[in-house]
């Protein structure tokens, strides 16, 4: 083997772009959910540019056969992180094929729902493609994907590009899927589902498909209440027509993110399928527009590094904003950018890493990168702005961009001064206030919450009249809500006004802020608390059942009965909440055995790993804690949400801290997976 080695160290440590195009790829693929493993057949067509020695793929954890060049059996090296080609490689086209199989240890899901169903989806953001198809790590390898999939009959398939054929074969389906134009792999995508989906048509003439589970039908319209609006806005927003033949939405359990811009069919988290009570609190709105501004700003154009990150998630951010603006108003959009400049502004004291840096944390990329865009936009005006980024996307379309490639169409259109602005908004992490400040006060509702913030520390007897006639007044909600956060830590008595003015407003985030902030409520406010219970909004609900259960003992029965039948969110948060307090309430349930039962299910793997947290966080809360909620615990240890397994990794530790517990984790070892025994013993043996 050593002679083989000796052929591709010259070329090892060059970029395999400078000598090597890839055009395209067809996959075919199968999956087995049983076994959790992708088997498939591959074909690559490449160009070589300059003469080389070896070829290489991104392939992690995969076993090859059949590997060919041109149809001839062709010498390869597997590494277990690449797949390998020695050949002695001349300038000119070629086709690389082979076959492979794959359990992949992350970036393809298989997750168990009820009645031994499945879903199973991709996230391949950063590079993690490679975990489950052959495929470049490197951004800057763009190519055509065209995935053909064989699943069970019973589920709807989807992945990147039109489907050009659907084929049934028994209870197979074979799915073929084509794209017209490259993109990076990370942006390569499958998801089987048992799915509804409805169909429309953007202005554009660009098919829509809107997809949710069987069970969720009846929560189309508030799911995807401005879907169709969003995109239209952002194709005459952005200037260029929408760059990919068909878009898609399609939600997935236990999505490790809120949303993620796979080429033509974003995949994002459940928690935003709602009803419409759930809308008012975790509505989808600001996901579905940020993950279709990345179609342009990500898939179209891709940064060509780490460093110049925020020209993806500081557009996307920017035109969601923009998007909500035009949906919610001037007020919402002002206001948000007043409470990101609020956080970035706190972070900075601590935070060190500039936007153009690699290492930038999200908050940097996503929300300054957003901010440095509206610092641009209103510096150079609109006429210009647009101009200059439709120049920009044409230009590098289907490419890798850096940040100097977008200066370059700023200085087109503008004399504005871009070395300046360049190190105050990118490479400072210090925030400029006072420019921010200036921008935001051209809205009236800022200039009255620059008011409210600058009385935070001003007695409020001296402020009463202020607050008073704000909270009367017809001014944006959010300033509203600063006062009731304002009020928090000031005495009941001298506050009692302005709360009541506050839920007066009968508008459902000021009032939730008033549930918030109020958890020592005394009697003569109870009857007011208690019209929270009535909000349609299931976390003001959930917040209120709460603090009312626990400062009214002698009212708790009949804060059980007006809430025995709630269900809240898809994540039940009403329910497994009702279930702790019920069980926590002496003589209220004579049947505390099926209602354990219940809220005890709701931490089993039988639901997602929202649901399951929010049953465990109750359980171990209110001490209703037995072999099965601890077995329940462990399995999370082993979720593929971070979140989740960390949560769970740090409750044990909690627990183990008492003598008693570390003997029932010892109790229960035995009757674990394999999996669920090894993090345990590691936390066992900390």
């Amino acid at each position: 083997m050593k002679y083989i080695l000796l052929l591709f160290t010259t070329f090892i440590f060059a970029q395999q772009t400078q000598f090597v195009d890839f055009k395209s790829v067809n996959g075919q693929l199968k999956l087995d959910a049983k076994e959790k493993s992708v088997s498939g057949s591959v074909d690559y067509e490449f160009e070589v540019l300059k003469p080389l020695d070896t070829i290489k793929l991104d392939a992690k954890n995969m076993e090859f056969s059949k590997v060919a060049i041109n149809q001839k059996e062709a010498i390869f090296v597997n590494t277990g992180k690449q797949l390998q080609i020695i050949y002695n490689f001349e300038k000119g086209q070629n086709h690389l094929t082979f076959d492979y199989v794959v359990k992949p240890k992350q970036a393809l899901y298989f997750v168990a729902i009820e009645n031994a169903e499945v879903q199973i989806w991709t996230q391949g953001q950063g590079r993690y493609t490679s975990n489950w198809f052959p495929s470049f790590d490197d951004v800057n390898e763009k190519l055509i994907f065209n995935l053909g999939i064989t699943y069970n009959k019973e589920y709807q398939v989807v992945s990147n590009g039109v489907l050009k054929d659907k084929s049934s074969s028994g209870d197979l389906v074979h799915w073929q899927y084509q794209m017209k134009n490259p993109m990076s792999s990370y942006l390569l995508m499958l998801a089987i589902g048992k799915y509804d989906k409805k169909e429309l048509i953007a202005k554009s003439k660009i098919p829509l498909e809107y997809y949710l589970e069987n069970k969720d039908v009846n929560r189309f319209e508030p799911t995807y209440r401005y879907s169709k609006r969003i995109f239209d806005f952002l194709e005459k927003e952005i200037g260029v027509s929408y760059p990919w033949e068909i878009y898609r939405e399609i939600p997935v359990r236990d999505f490790l993110y809120a949303g993620m811009e796979n080429t033509t069919a974003t995949l994002f988290a459940t928690r935003y399928v709602v009803d419409s009570i759930g809308f008012e609190d975790r509505n989808y709105t600001n996901v579905d527009a940020h993950e279709l501004a990345h179609h342009w700003f990500g898939d179209l154009i891709t940064a060509e590094s780490s460093t110049h990150h925020w020209l993806q998630e500081g557009f996307a951010t920017y035109y969601a904003a923009l998007a909500e603006r035009e949906i919610y108003g001037d007020d919402y959009f002002y206001s948000k950018l007043y409470d990101t400049a609020q956080q970035i502004k706190f972070a900075s004291r601590t935070d060190t890493i500039p936007v153009l840096n690699a290492k930038a944390s999200s908050l940097t990329f996503y929300e300054k990168g957003a901010w440095a865009l509206f610092v641009l936009h209103e510096s150079i005006g609109d006429k210009a702005f647009k101009k200059a980024v439709k120049s920009y996307l044409k230009k590098y379309a289907y490419q890798n961009v850096n940040t100097q490639n977008f200066f370059d169409e700023i200085k087109k259109v503008s004399n504005f001064d871009l070395v300046q602005f360049q190190k105050t908004w990118l490479e400072s992490t210090v925030f400029d206030t006072p420019a921010a400040n200036a921008l935001l006060s051209k809205n009236k509702a800022i200039q009255i919450r620059l008011e409210v913030d600058k009385l935070k520390k001003t007695p409020i007897a001296e402020k009463l009249d202020f607050l008073r006639n704000t909270l009367k007044s017809d001014v944006y909600y959010a300033v509203k809500e600063a006062i009731v956060d304002q009020l928090e830590n000031e005495k009941f008595e001298t506050k009692k006004e302005l709360l009541l003015l506050a839920l007066q407003t009968n508008n459902i985030q000021i009032r939730q802020a008033v549930a918030t902030t109020l958890t020592k409520i005394p009697e003569e406010f109870r009857s007011d608390y208690e019209t929270l219970l009535n909000d349609k909004s299931y976390q003001t609900q959930e917040i209120a059942l709460y603090w009312l259960w626990k400062n009214f003992p002698d009212h708790r029965t009949a804060y059980l009965d007006k809430s025995k039948k709630w269900i809240g969110f898809n994540d039940y948060n009403l329910r497994t909440m009702w279930l702790s307090l019920a069980l926590s309430t002496p003589d209220y349930a004579p049947n505390s055995e099926d209602l354990i039962a219940e809220l005890i299910s709701f931490s089993s793997n039988k639901y997602e790993a929202t649901t399951r947290q929010n049953a465990l966080e109750k359980l171990i809360a209110f001490k209703i804690i037995n072999d099965q909620v601890l077995s329940n615990l462990v399995s999370s240890t082993t979720h593929h949400m971070w979140q989740f397994s960390k949560f769970g990794r740090d409750t044990i530790r909690f627990l183990l801290k008492k003598p008693e517990m570390r003997a029932s984790f010892d109790r229960i070892l035995p009757n674990l997976t394999p999996d669920e025994q090894f993090q345990l013993n590691r936390l066992l043996k900390e």
